[in-house]
């Protein structure tokens, strides 16, 4: 008779670290307290820090025994993952954020679903939160339906089952190895193209609304635009790697950025009369959704909370992570992403 499943494998947490002064601690924390009965190791995977998150590491390693540390000179977040997992002793590998915080039962929870579904990788749902003012703005962004395309890990209600990808996720060491780890050459976007390859490879992905991670976003609007370029660079190269094997939410800000483009080309045409007639008439059409979208951004504002500054900077959020995405995207599909990282954690 084959043995029974370990209900409670040994866990490695491994944790991407780079200038996270002001929430490493927290993150930390939130993964030791965690009510687990198996053996666990926090190993992080320290970057070229140069706000001090390196005092704060010393500090954290000195304090408890089962944190470890590995060097990630690069700064790249999937060589300093590879790395830490390299280092894992565990069967189960769960991947955190230095700005994130795991719910209660977060790992317990993780575990017996890997268990009971025999998925390889599961993801529960993203939580942003944010300090008052931008980071705020950002959050409720992050949360709204429209921030990020309505994707699974960002809505509570959504129901439990297979998935396209996992949000960071609680995964089997066996099969992140066997499926090579994380793409090296991918420095965003590299937890949907890992969970791509573990579902072309047969094994599930797996989603499940009752885990849930806090998330804290970006806090000035430099940051976020500098993040969500990256980010839409490199979904640009996916779609040039893998092409339709992209979901469609995807292509929405880029065909919102080429209408935008669009309209502006025509506007000196049809005043100068260089275009006019029926196919004036049929071109203005593409004022339609630039008017669409402005339309949308209003909505969103007025069914927001808060006062008229909170508000406007909602709305001023989703514009910024929408243009800002979808043009990088319209960058990486045409030209490739090259040597595109983001800088939001580096520079002020």
């Amino acid at each position: 008779m084959a043995d029974a499943p370990d209900a409670t494998p040994g866990v490695s947490y491994v944790m991407p670290v780079l200038n996270e002064v002001g929430y490493l601690a927290a993150a930390v924390e939130s993964v030791l307290s965690q009510s687990y009965d198996g053996p666990v190791e926090v190993i992080l995977a320290l970057g070229p820090s140069t706000d001090g998150t390196a005092k704060v590491v010393e500090e954290l390693v000195a304090r408890d025994e089962r944190i470890r540390v590995v060097e990630n000179p690069g700064m790249d977040i999937p060589i300093g993952l590879n790395l830490a997992i390299a280092a894992a002793r565990h069967p189960v590998v769960v991947r955190v954020d230095a700005h994130t915080e795991l719910s209660d039962g977060y790992t317990r929870l993780g575990v017996e679903v890997l268990e009971r579904t025999g998925a390889a990788s599961v993801g529960g749902v993203m939580v942003a939160e944010g300090r008052p003012g931008v980071q705020a703005a950002v959050a409720r962004a992050y949360n709204s339906p429209l921030g990020l395309g309505g994707g699974a890990y960002h809505r509570s209600d959504a129901r439990e089952g297979p998935a396209e990808s996992a949000y960071l996720g609680v995964m089997r060491a066996e099969v992140l190895r066997s499926v090579g780890g994380y793409d090296e050459t991918v420095r965003r976007g590299e937890d949907w193209e890992l969970n791509f390859r573990i579902r072309e490879s047969g094994h599930r992905v797996w989603f499940d609304p009752r885990l849930r991670v806090r998330y804290w976003p970006r806090s000035s609007w430099g940051a976020l635009v500098r993040q969500f370029w990256a980010t839409g660079v490199w979904r640009g190269e996916l779609v040039r790697r893998l092409g339709t094997r992209n979901s469609l939410r995807y292509f929405a800000p880029p065909v919102l950025v080429v209408d935008l483009l669009l309209c502006l080309v025509l506007a000196p045409l049809m005043i100068a009369g260089v275009v006019s007639g029926w196919p004036a008439w049929l071109l203005s059409l593409a004022y339609l959704g630039p008017l669409a979208y402005l339309v949308m951004l209003v909505v969103a504002a007025v069914g927001s909370h808060g006062g008229l500054a909170d508000r406007l900077r909602f709305a001023y959020a989703l514009a910024l992570m929408h243009l800002s995405w979808g043009s990088a995207f319209l960058v990486g599909a045409t030209r490739g992403a090259r040597d595109a990282v983001d800088t939001s954690r580096t520079e002020s």
